[in-house]
């Protein structure tokens, strides 16, 4: 049987599928901003859909492996959950999101995905950080330690 994990984008932008195929993590409860979201979760949890917290060891691995890409400073607590639970269930499961940067991570963990009203990712990146007065080049931060200027996200390379 394949489930869908699934990230708060099935709940706020609804989705057509079988809750009880569906699973996802406590936090994403937390992300439903508006009353219709908020509804479709609850009667997605009502109608079967399992909500189980991340093995703290894969979540870990999640983590380790988002620096490594650079991603870890776009990923919410919620992001890196559910990526943990898409990799406990990698064989069986297809990851329902749209924020980019989870679909990178999840890439690189060999994690199948799906978006659901964005467009999938082409390509598999690496960030870096760019001084937006200098124009030095940092593997991460917020200010860059020459000049004190913020520093920008930008592309380093691809996987």
């Amino acid at each position: 049987m394949t489930f869908y994990i699934t990230d708060s984008a099935v709940f706020i932008y609804g989705y057509d599928g079988n809750p009880s195929e569906f699973i996802t993590v406590p936090t994403v409860r937390n992300e439903m901003k508006s009353q219709e979201a908020l509804m479709r979760f609850e009667i997605a949890c009502e109608t079967g859909t399992r909500v189980e917290q991340p093995d703290p060891d894969i979540r870990k691995k999640v983590v380790s492996l988002a620096k490594e890409t650079r991603d870890v400073e776009e990923l919410s607590d919620t992001d890196i959950d559910i990526l943990a639970k898409a990799f406990e269930y990698k064989e069986d499961s297809i990851l329902l999101t749209d924020d980019y940067a989870v679909q990178n991570v999840a890439s690189v963990l060999g994690i199948e995905f799906k978006p659901i009203a964005q467009k999938k990712i082409r390509d598999v990146l690496v960030w870096g950080k760019k001084c937006t007065a200098c124009r030095r080049k940092f593997d991460e931060g917020e200010e860059c330690p020459v000049c004190g200027s913020p520093l920008k996200k930008v592309r380093k390379r691809k996987l």
